[in-house]
């Protein structure tokens, strides 16, 4: 699987990274765990199986309206099939935008299946992950949020990139020029 994502600038990376730390500091599940180099704070917009030309050259136009002003709402936590700590981001009508452009470059010339529906336009919850387990409740403790800096109050999306689930590879993914 490929992933879309969007990389934070860097003032807001640095707020992230610290409550990965303070997360991992208390014991707690944190992405500061995840040693790899690809590993960065990001909002994932959505996964598919390959990105074929048609989808770079869609992808491609929409890197060009980076950077995109985005504002932090607070702390959401998801049970899924893993429990996940994260900052929710406002979905305001430019997000919504580029993310809808994104999801229907993918949709495009993907197979339906083969898509999250968890990213689909209306059902996408814009999140930056904090901490993820497969513990269920892992982040119901009350002093999880004292533990945690303020989030940015506003940020910048700055680099459009995918990341490969086989290879480990990234790919930042540039407008067309």
């Amino acid at each position: 699987m490929r992933t879309v994502e969007l990389l934070l600038d860097e003032a807001a990376e640095l707020v992230v990274r610290d409550a990965w730390r303070r997360l991992a500091d208390a014991g707690l599940p944190s992405q500061a765990r995840h040693r790899s180099p690809t590993n960065s704070p990001h909002l994932t917009l959505v996964a598919c199986p390959e990105l074929t030309a048609p989808i770079r050259w869609e992808l491609a136009e929409v890197a060009a309206v980076l950077p995109l002003p985005v504002r932090f709402t607070g702390l959401v936590r998801f049970e899924r099939p893993t429990s996940v700590l994260a900052w929710a981001l406002d979905l305001d009508p430019a997000l919504a935008g580029l993310h809808r452009r994104v999801w229907e470059a993918v949709a495009s010339d993907s197979r339906a299946e083969a898509l999250n529906p968890l990213h689909q336009p209306g059902g996408w919850s814009p999140h930056i992950t904090l901490g993820r387990t497969r513990r269920a409740g892992a982040f119901a403790d009350r002093r999880v949020p004292e533990l945690l800096p303020a989030p940015p109050l506003s940020a910048w999306l700055t680099t459009l990139r995918s990341y490969d689930t086989q290879t480990g590879a990234l790919e930042v993914l540039e407008p067309r020029p």
